[in-house]
């Protein structure tokens, strides 16, 4: 799986979440901090991400209006530790496999157990 972190998510989880992703990269380390979220989803798309991990909304509108690729995990846990955010996801690994090569969402939304 090839997945993007938003900028609203530390850099300090890529070294947690490696373990459970192919490749994984965050908006800080492909030159995109502070980009405009249609730049970040464009450049997502054209580089073959499958998806982008993010905090906000903010992407639910660019995937209505252009589609997948790239698919959005939307992590609605509030506002918690990178480790307690890490965790989330190592438990929903699976699910976020199944996710992205599912063709009838866009969307998976996270929350907090």
């Amino acid at each position: 799986m090839k997945i993007l972190i938003d900028q609203n998510i530390s850099q300090r989880i890529l070294p947690l979440q490696q373990p459970y992703f192919d490749n994984l990269d965050h908006l800080k380390y492909v030159g995109l901090t502070d980009a405009a979220d249609y730049d970040i989803f464009m450049f997502a798309r054209a580089k073959g991400y499958q998806a982008i991990i993010t905090l906000h909304d903010d992407f639910m509108k660019l995937i209505n209006q252009f589609h997948e690729p790239p698919k959005i995990i939307w992590v609605r846990t509030g506002n918690i530790s990178t480790r307690v955010l890490s965790n989330i996801l190592a438990n929903k690994i699976e699910t976020i496999r199944e996710f992205i090569q599912d063709t009838d969402f866009d969307i998976y939304e996270v929350f907090r157990p």
